[in-house]
């Protein structure tokens, strides 16, 4: 089997030196990559500069993003030639546009003109004593999946922060519908550490509970290989 799996947080540059990213590892997506790889499949995995990646293995392709417009790039062929994609990925929902002092946006009387504009500096000044940023919203990748590969086994994630049960299903029910996946892994970050990770796989018919990193990573390989059948 061909397994697409995404993982680790995309950054976004404000400027050469500067980026807004998230605090995301790619500890998961490595754990998953690795079962699949332990299972006999061919992985590619989609991944950041700073994530942890499984050890070297013949059969495991590993592609470099660094922000969305480059995870679309590379993403959109690989869907179209695997057989599941596992998105695990902590994928930005906003980019930088333009960042600039708060007093020339208090004197302007269009804010949104912001949106169209764009730094040139390598290095915005930080001579200010405050600045506004304007973000824009990225594209939402797992609502393109499906488009890229209606056959595709579509696997997406969904972590949402101290919220109850029923509202982290509920959310991840929704998801499920909205792009057709197979599974949505819910999690919350309160129940996520380095040697925890409680997560529901929620399924349209079924709902399964995991406590680690290594359970989330079995259930998705024993689901896919079932299904192979």
């Amino acid at each position: 089997m061909n397994i697409l799996i995404t993982s680790g947080g995309t950054s976004e540059k404000i400027d050469r030196v500067r980026s807004i990213t998230n605090h995301s590892t790619g500890r998961l997506g490595a754990a998953i990559a690795e079962k699949f790889l332990a299972k006999g499949d061919q992985v590619t995995l989609v991944t950041t500069r700073k994530a942890l990646k499984p050890a070297a293995h013949e059969h495991l392709r590993i592609e470099i993003v660094e922000n969305v417009a480059e995870l679309l790039a590379v993403l959109e062929p690989l869907v179209k030639t695997h057989d599941a994609l596992i998105h695990s990925m902590a994928v930005s929902d906003y980019t930088p546009v333009y960042m600039t002092g708060l007093e020339e946006v208090a004197a302007s009387s269009d804010v949104a003109e912001f949106l169209d504009r764009s730094n040139s500096e390598s290095k915005i000044s930080s001579q200010e004593e405050s600045q506004v940023l304007f973000l824009k919203k990225t594209p939402k990748i797992i609502s393109k999946v499906k488009e890229w590969n209606p056959h595709i086994r579509l696997i997406g994630f969904k972590l949402l922060v101290d919220v109850s049960k029923e509202k982290l299903i509920e959310t991840a029910r929704a998801s499920l519908d909205k792009n057709q996946a197979d599974i949505i892994v819910a999690n919350d970050l309160l129940d996520i550490s380095e040697d925890r990770h409680q997560a529901y796989l929620v399924r349209k018919d079924s709902l399964e509970e995991a406590q680690s990193k290594e359970e989330i990573a079995q259930l998705l390989v024993h689901y896919l290989h079932a299904k192979e059948l």
